[in-house]
């Protein structure tokens, strides 16, 4: 019988993702945690073994002597030696993509936050606030309409599109950046243009492009000086696409008026981060990707991979 480790699994809730499906293909063992020192142990005998964000370093890899197939419970594969995988012949395969619609749901959710603040009156309500005698109506930031304003993407991609297309529903025009672009969206309703045009006329920047060594901190004091006074920023993307001190600074003297992030660039984020006292910065636990929709593509793509490994038809693979 195939001998599977399951190294991580995605953090689920109790009793929402069922395993049956895996334990069918093989004697499978489950680890809810692998630290990177743990893994050769672990895995030294095992034929498949599938993770989420476990680290296969070169020294791991080089201890097993059965492993034949690593099937990644994500669409990243940073995680994992494939210099290492490819000289000992280790297929690995990954989930090419499994929750573009909940990324773009949660970037609007943030940009809706920042701009109706419900949490936050939420909150102000249940300490039994109010307006004062005979008003229960109270506010304590501007709420801001959407229609009619400009929203720049910077990523046009799959995810990009999809907000864009939620974002046009508000009635909001459309400014795009991205190094290659779609002829069938240069249109009316969006406009491909240079970054410095999107800065300048942009009311919400959101950032939907990957993370590469020519962007990082494209989000800096410079760009920062480019943009509108009291424009909002979204990410949702990667981290280091945005300079935090830069950010921080622009948030605490009003040049932004918002921002929505759920991906910093070192996380767990660090208790001393300027972020964490900036004016109005929302920040969620990088969990765009969490919907119970999208967990459970990981996990059917994921077993799916080994499936089609042991019926001989390898997919996805990276």
């Amino acid at each position: 019988m195939n001998k599977i480790v399951l190294l991580d699994k995605p953090r689920e809730n109790p009793g929402e993702l069922d395993w049956a499906a895996l334990k069918e293909l093989g004697e499978t063992t489950f680890y809810a945690h692998t630290e990177p020192e743990e893994a050769a142990a672990r895995i030294a005998d095992a034929e498949i073994v599938l993770l989420n964000k476990t680290i296969l370093t070169a020294q791991a890899l080089r201890q097993c002597r059965n492993l034949k197939l690593i099937s990644i419970i994500a669409t990243g594969y940073n995680t994992v030696d494939l210099d290492c995988c490819r000289e000992r012949g280790i297929t690995v395969c990954n989930v090419p993509s499994y929750g573009s619609e909940a990324i773009s749901q949660h970037a609007i959710a943030l940009l809706l936050e920042l701009t109706n603040h419900a949490a936050h009156h939420d909150a102000e309500v249940r300490k039994g606030r109010s307006g004062g005698p005979g008003d229960w109506c109270f506010w304590d930031y501007s709420i801001l309409e959407l229609e009619g304003k400009t929203a720049g993407i910077i990523g046009l991609g799959r995810i990009g599109k999809i907000t864009a297309r939620i974002l046009r529903a508000f009635g909001m025009k459309i400014l795009a950046y991205d190094m290659e672009q779609d002829a069938a969206w240069a249109n009316a309703d969006c406009r491909y243009t240079d970054l410095d045009t999107l800065y300048a006329a942009s009311d919400v920047i959101f950032l939907h492009c990957p993370l590469f060594a020519g962007n990082q901190h494209m989000i800096c004091r410079a760009s920062i000086e480019k943009m509108k006074d009291r424009v909002l920023l979204v990410n949702n993307s990667r981290g280091g696409l945005v300079d935090d001190q830069a950010l921080a600074d622009a948030l605490n003297s009003g040049k932004i008026a918002g921002a929505g992030l759920d991906a910093i660039e070192i996380e767990p984020i660090a208790m001393d981060s300027p972020l964490l006292s900036a004016k109005n910065c929302i920040i969620t636990p990088h969990i765009s990707w969490a919907a119970l929709e999208c967990r459970k593509r990981l996990q059917e793509t994921a077993i799916e991979n080994v499936r089609s490994y042991l019926s001989g038809n390898v997919v996805n693979c990276v």
